[in-house]
């Protein structure tokens, strides 16, 4: 039988109030992601940490080498967790985390953290893609209000949108406190 993983995606300092590209429910999303990790700590679950850099100084977060660019504290990783480094969206993409995952024998992995409608989202379709089960965590996400053609969307429309997307063909999507009682299912 296949094991599970906890991935824990983009939740840096950037993020969060004060940083360069401000989430809307960034606090929330990571205090709910938090107990999450310690639920899967205490299982003896492999929890992989991805944290997006982009390759240059131009960018308008997540600048190398930059404290933006660090994973918050809320989520710190310990130091037997592996960390993947990633430039794109999808955090398979030019990244070593299949062959992590594949070293450690995972079949279902459960997914928190930012931003909804972009690494979230890239993700869980391509690890569903890839055979994986996939859950995601909607409260332990966290994403910010978009513009499209002149229509601002306000993060909580995009949020519900992208989680109603991925619960309809990619992943099972629940609450925190379902996923802690088991109801992942």
């Amino acid at each position: 039988m296949s094991k599970h993983a906890l991935i824990i995606i983009d939740i840096q300092n950037d993020y969060f109030p004060g940083g360069k590209w401000t989430l809307d429910g960034a606090e929330q999303a990571a205090d709910q992601a938090a107990r999450i990790l310690e639920a899967s700590r205490a299982k003896g679950e492999l929890v992989v940490h991805v944290r997006h850099e982009f390759e240059s100084n131009d960018a308008p977060f997540f600048t190398p080498d930059s404290e933006g660019a660090l994973i918050h504290p809320k989520v710190s990783p310990l130091p037997n967790e592996p960390v993947v480094l990633k430039h794109k969206v999808n955090s398979f993409l030019n990244t070593e985390l299949k062959a992590v995952l594949d070293a450690h024998d995972i079949g279902a992995v459960t997914v928190v953290g930012s931003m909804s409608h972009m690494c979230i989202d890239g993700f869980t379709r391509a690890a569903a893609d890839m055979g994986y089960k996939v859950s995601v965590i909607h409260d332990a996400c966290a994403t910010r209000d978009l513009e499209f053609n002149g229509v601002s969307v306000p993060a909580a429309q995009v949020h519900t949108a992208y989680m109603a997307a991925l619960a309809f063909a990619y992943a099972t999507v629940v609450s925190t406190e379902d996923y802690l009682a088991g109801k992942n299912l």
